[in-house]
């Protein structure tokens, strides 16, 4: 036991800080990101170079948890002028089932109305049950109606998937 604890304080969760993401925070955002089995970290994109240009573009809508100085869940967030979108969001294993995922949304969809937008989107792998299983569990509604296309435009951005 730490001098000057009590074993009270011993089991005690550091503070949750949910705050906008900083440039700054990218070292911790990444090694997190690199700890969530099945992530996928695209090469140009996730980069610094990419995240920085999207923290520009959005420098409010992104989020971090932090506990004890130490970043245990992002969001990038941002949107096109109509309509918001959830990138990598991920909480740090040890820290889930708090609230903290649900927090960083919330926080992020309040920057995304205060920017007149109305609704946000997000993109779960259908093998991330954790994943699928929390959006479903905060209100989320599942699309069934439509369906997902995209268009590589760079094949130099190429993603791989943490193991």
């Amino acid at each position: 036991m730490d001098k000057g604890k009590t074993a009270g304080q011993q089991n005690m969760q550091p503070e949750i800080k949910i705050r906008a993401m900083r440039i700054e925070d990218y070292p911790q955002v990444r090694a997190l990101w690199m700890t969530i089995r099945g992530f996928g970290i695209r090469s140009i994109d996730d980069s610094l170079e990419g995240v920085s240009r999207f923290l520009r573009r959005n420098p409010s809508t992104s989020v971090v948890a932090e506990a004890a100085g130490h970043v245990i869940g992002a969001i990038l967030c941002g949107h096109d002028g109509r309509r918001g979108c959830f990138y990598h969001v991920c909480v740090r294993e040890d820290f889930r089932k708090q609230g903290i995922g649900k927090a960083m949304a919330v926080f992020a969809m309040k920057e995304l109305q205060k920017e007149e937008i109305n609704k946000v989107s997000l993109i779960a792998f259908k093998q991330n049950a954790v994943g699928n299983h929390f959006w479903k569990s905060v209100g989320w509604t599942f699309r069934e109606d439509l369906n997902y296309y995209d268009f590589t435009l760079n094949d130099a951005n190429i993603t791989q998937f943490n193991q």
